[in-house]
């Protein structure tokens, strides 16, 4: 093989696709029985196009071009169907804690994002299901005030036309891997990575569990949760300025009452009331937290943690309710419990590193799953300019993004970077 990618996530998977098209043979080793079957299954699949970061909202905007042209960007039939592309729009209110939309309005303007700018009375008329009060900052569920509004009204919303979700993430990365086959690409599963092997001072290959080995010239961590393991194995450990831990999530996964196409038929970002929302199958809605001071951060061993909801889940839900009244909060809260890879900034790697031929597309987790495809040509490039001869940290590479035409500075992605102020510091990235 030219190139061993450790992981068949969604980027991995992507990787796979951009490298096999460029006449790379590629093997993707997973240590799961299928692709997509890691945190990319649990992923609620949300196609976005604001970010904290202009290079965030640049990538964000370009992946969602892949997404709406998927079965041609695919070219290939799969047997299991396409995922789909629900293109239904994203809702975001504006807060203190999101500096009102201001900057994100400003890159949407210089990138040509489309908006509308709704105030209280057209959010009133467009969701009427909604309560407008403020309730912010968020609350624990034993705070004797949560719950209590803290202002009359929000300051207002944006609605970005076009995003959405994909129905079935799973299904997204299972098209990945047969559009990757049919350019030549290999995937292995059930096959756990021990050891990353060297040869004259660059990387080799990789061991298996049970000894076999399996070389090539280059292998790009892919591995999601578990990337600090593998760069670990790779005896990268503390030579990068920028590192990824295993943060704990749940999303709870509830049916809705009421008028549920009038409050809930978009997906919707509430940093005041610290929760974000999608559709879901059944008339059923997924619930994910903004990560508010009050709950904490839950960092994880990737091989040991609760996959049960718990109270932190039934405060998502809860504090959802406070914006949708019509939402049912159920005795037992049903929902998926998984693993985000998180960088200190929530900003990804993508980067070759010290140990030549290794690179590294990680701290992914979260919100890069819209960015998927474009973080596989991204990578790709990347890879054939280090391999080509160039210093990428010398000379960082360029991106330029074949929809939009937008190019960004791949050191925005640097290993080596300093942490980003402008980060949200939270899954919105």
């Amino acid at each position: 093989y030219d190139a061993i990618i450790i992981g068949a996530g969604v980027i991995g998977a992507a990787v796979a696709l951009e490298l096999s098209r460029r006449g790379w043979k590629t093997l993707n080793v997973d240590r799961l029985p299928a692709a997509g079957h890691g945190s990319t299954s649990n992923s609620c699949a949300i196609v976005r196009t604001y970010y904290s970061t202009f290079e965030g909202c640049a990538m964000a905007w370009e992946g969602y071009h892949y997404w709406k042209d998927w079965p041609d960007y695919l070219g290939v039939e799969d047997e299991s169907g396409l995922a789909n592309f629900i293109d239904c729009g994203t809702l975001i209110t504006k807060t203190e804690q999101n500096q009102y939309l201001r900057p994100i309005l400003e890159m949407a303007d210089r990138l040509g994002i489309p908006y509308e700018e709704w105030d209280i009375d057209q959010i009133r008329e467009r969701m009427p299901g909604w309560d407008l009060h403020r309730y912010g900052p968020a609350k624990a569920l034993d705070d004797p005030e949560f719950g209590e509004p803290t202002g009359d009204s929000i300051h207002g919303a944006v609605l970005f036309p076009c995003g959405g979700y994909v129905d079935d993430p799973q299904l997204s990365v299972h098209n990945l891997q047969r559009a990757a086959e049919a350019s030549g690409a290999a995937f292995r599963f059930n096959s756990k990575v021990t050891a990353i092997l060297r040869e004259d001072g660059r990387t080799a290959g990789v061991e298996l569990e049970g000894g076999e080995r399996i070389a090539a010239p280059v292998v790009v961590n892919v591995a999601g949760p578990h990337s600090s393991k593998v760069n670990a194995m790779a005896g990268l450990a503390g030579t990068m300025k920028i590192t990824t831990r295993a943060l704990r999530h749940e999303v709870p996964h509830v049916p809705v009452g009421g008028n549920y196409e009038q409050t809930s038929g978009i997906v919707t970002s509430d940093s005041d009331v610290a929760a974000y929302s999608r559709p879901a199958a059944g008339g059923s809605i997924l619930i994910g937290s903004e990560d508010p001071p009050c709950d904490g951060l839950q960092w994880v061993d990737p091989d040991d943690f609760d996959r049960n909801i718990s109270d932190r889940g039934k405060a998502q839900v809860m504090r959802l309710a406070q914006r949708m009244p019509a939402l049912g909060v159920p005795n037992s809260i049903p929902g998926v419990v998984d693993l985000y890879d998180v960088t200190e900034d929530w900003i990804p790697i993508y980067d070759k590193t010290d140990l030549p031929g290794f690179y590294v597309a990680i701290g992914t987790s979260g919100n890069q799953y819209k960015n998927a495809p474009v973080a596989g040509a991204l990578m790709a490039e990347l890879i054939e300019y280090c391999e080509g001869g160039a210093d990428h940290d010398a000379e960082p590479m360029p991106f330029r993004m074949k929809y939009t035409g937008e190019e960004i500075p791949v050191g925005f992605f640097s290993r080596n970077r300093e942490i980003n102020p402008n980060s949200s510091f939270s899954v919105l990235g």
